[in-house]
């Protein structure tokens, strides 16, 4: 999954349909370790060009967290001895190319769900990906759990956001009162839109998406609360690479350290997350526990 750029590539249909050929294909593809890496001289990385503020292009130019944090990651792969190469491809064949071992890994904003753990192993979160809702600027009747409850919500179909809807309904449930009607769309700037212009009254999207879509469009839309428990984004690797999922937690752990992740956070989603995960998440049991699920 992920949410769209401002929102203009969110994780809907077609995401689902691009999730399932990495499913049918996993078991038949072969994948690099670490090793094989070293020895081609090479790691290959996905990426996408249009994912504010994760991957984007400004007058013809790379821009975002990754482009800046490749960087950082070549230096890593250099100190061992290979190169990184990136090769840019659209989010609907992106996981597809990953699993099938076209690509070492995904270096782009996806979001951990259970259907993507039985694929992939993600490495140490990058950013948080907790679902806030969105509401109309000045709108004062929305502020905490009870006052969403019957009103109309505007999610994208086939989003993990839309899978982990029931926890929404079990905050509703304990304020006794419960969810009204739940609109899906096919992409989230048509949700905004409907937001905009009052048919919906409050939309549902990832932290992230959320922060880029008030910076950007703040006389229009305003943040709310978290309406889940926590989740996470981050580089999905194939599940018979445990040697590059390895590395790429060493890396996690140096920009980490060093700081460069709190300023690259900072400056591209308005905050840092210093209480992410330090550790790989490999199992669905695990993404629970740590998503408070």
């Amino acid at each position: 999954m992920k949410p769209s750029k401002t929102d203009s590539k969110p994780f809907g249909l077609l995401r689902t349909l691009a999730l399932a050929s990495c499913l049918v294909g996993a078991s038949l593809s072969a994948h690099a370790d670490l090793d094989d890496i070293k020895a081609k001289g090479v790691m290959t990385v996905a990426t996408e060009d249009d994912y504010a503020p994760f991957n984007f292009i400004v007058d013809g130019k790379p821009e975002g967290f990754h482009k800046e944090l490749l960087e950082d990651l070549k230096t890593y792969a250099k100190a061992q001895g290979f190169d990184v190469k990136q090769e840019i491809l659209p989010w609907t064949g992106l996981l597809a190319s990953v699993s099938s071992g076209q690509y070492d890994m995904a270096f782009t904003g996806a979001l951990v769900t259970d259907d993507r753990l039985r694929v992939f192993n993600f490495a140490p979160p990058f950013a948080s990906a907790q679902h806030f809702y969105v509401k109309r600027a000045g709108d004062d009747s929305l502020s905490d759990i009870a006052s969403l409850c019957g009103k109309t919500v505007g999610l994208q179909a086939g989003s993990a956001l839309l899978a982990r809807l029931p926890e929404l309904k079990k905050m509703m449930e304990a304020e006794g009162c419960k969810i009204g009607k739940v609109t899906e769309y096919p992409s989230y700037p048509e949700a905004y839109a409907d937001l905009a212009n009052g048919r919906l009254d409050y939309v549902i999207n990832a932290l992230i998406s959320v922060n880029d879509l008030v910076k950007t469009r703040g006389d229009t839309f305003a943040k709310g609360i978290a309406v889940s428990g926590d989740g996470f984004a981050a580089w999905p690797v194939p599940k018979n690479s445990p040697e590059l999922l390895e590395f790429l937690t060493g890396f996690m752990t140096e920009v980490r350290d060093s700081g460069r992740l709190a300023e690259l956070q900072t400056k591209w989603f308005g905050e840092a997350f210093p209480a992410m995960p330090k550790e790989p998440i490999t199992k669905v049991e695990q993404f629970h526990e740590l998503a408070g699920m």
